[in-house]
């Protein structure tokens, strides 16, 4: 079938040109950092682990819109960075951070657990089960990230929500003045159709200004 082989040789000859050297010579933009923040939690919850919406065996529901927020960890090469740590923290539903400096601190919710880690895996993904950030005072909804490596300094910067009316007031989002820098923190919390309970799905990739090499890894 004619066709057929047309269209296998130009997967081929496609396959060939993307394995060339200098095919994706452009570098992927590095994602901006951002300020920790006064609310890095002081003292870390017994339970760090990826799912924020379950304390140890607790059954009891987290206030909050369920979101799987996952990304890669990337260098500008768009390799991945992989065994690195992934930490993010949050207020809970009700604006309140794990911290005891927090405003409200004692309206928080006991539920939800406003921290996690996660090891990055060969292909430098990780993964949480988390609430759709909600406002903090003075700040438009959010998330932070911290990134920790063998050798290298914590790096931290923040996540925000596409088409969020308060991202344009938000003095830490607009202080990034690259606007395609400004917006690759700005991730869509879309609705994930399959689900019965209104879950949303996040996708926030990081790209470090250095190579797994420089690692070691």
């Amino acid at each position: 079938m004619p066709h057929l082989w047309t269209r296998r040789k130009i997967i081929g000859t496609l396959a060939l040109a993307l394995s060339a050297p200098g095919a994706f010579a452009e570098q992927l933009s590095l994602t901006p950092k951002q300020t920790e923040g006064p609310f890095y939690p002081a003292h870390l919850p017994l339970d760090t682990d990826n799912d924020l919406l379950i304390i140890n065996d607790g059954i009891t529901a987290t206030i909050g819109e369920v979101t799987h927020l996952s990304g890669r960890l990337l260098d500008t090469k768009g390799d991945p960075i992989r065994n690195a740590v992934v930490e993010i923290w949050q207020v809970d539903g009700k604006g309140v951070y794990l911290h005891s400096g927090s405003n409200c601190k004692a309206g928080r919710d006991a539920n939800f657990q406003g921290f996690g880690r996660f090891l990055t895996s060969a292909t430098g993904e990780y993964y949480f089960r988390t609430i759709k950030p909600v406002a903090y005072p003075g700040r438009t909804p959010h998330i932070h990230f911290a990134v920790k490596m063998k050798g290298r300094e914590k790096w931290t910067t923040q996540c925000y929500i596409k088409g969020e009316a308060q991202n344009a007031k938000d003095m830490v989002l607009q202080g990034i003045k690259d606007a395609k820098a400004r917006e690759s923190v700005i991730v869509d919390f879309a609705a994930i159709k399959e689900s019965k309970i209104s879950e949303l799905a996040a996708r926030f990739d990081i790209v470090m200004g250095f190579t797994p090499a420089d690692l070691g890894h």
